[in-house]
């Protein structure tokens, strides 16, 4: 089983996740199951075959999850620092070429979400800042191509 590390926070949604899947998800699935049964003939029960093939889905979906969070470690969080780059810091930094300004929180892959501004720790932008301090510039080869930008603050 693989570790894998979360704040307490995205370990939080993946078991509120878990719980809505199998407390509301799966009576569902299983209600539709016995719905299209009772309609009888189930070789040319096209809802029947729909219903069990999202059964099937819907049960992987949730050993999946059962796996990510059986071998989650929840990071402390009081030991994170502001010192240089890290995990769970939010960053704000500059693109020196365009001097456009962004603020990205660095986190782990399985909370990754850049609609909240939260980015993946292993992505090029986040490697690229890891351990380096404010008022530096660091180099970020990108898919784009390389990239420079300035730490503009660091917080947690």
């Amino acid at each position: 089983m693989a570790i894998v590390y979360m704040t307490q926070e995205g370990y939080d949604k993946k078991m509120a996740e878990l719980a809505h899947l199998e407390n509301v998800e799966r009576p569902e699935v299983i209600n539709a199951i016995r719905e299209a049964r009772d309609k009888g003939d189930l070789s040319e029960n096209a809802e029947y075959d729909a219903a069990k093939e999202r059964q099937g889905l819907l049960e992987a979906k949730i050993a999946e999850l059962k796996t990510l969070v059986a071998g989650a470690r929840i990071i402390d969080e009081s030991k994170i620092s502001t010192d240089e780059v890290q995990l769970l810091n939010r960053v704000t930094i500059k693109n020196v070429a365009n001097g456009m300004k962004m603020t990205y929180t660095i986190v782990t892959e399985t909370e990754a979400n850049l609609r909240e501004g939260k980015i993946s720790i292993t992505t090029p932008i986040a490697k690229g800042l890891l351990g380096h301090k404010v008022g530096e510039v660091v180099d970020v080869q990108a898919p784009a191509g390389k990239m420079q930008f300035e730490i503009l603050d660091i917080a947690i």
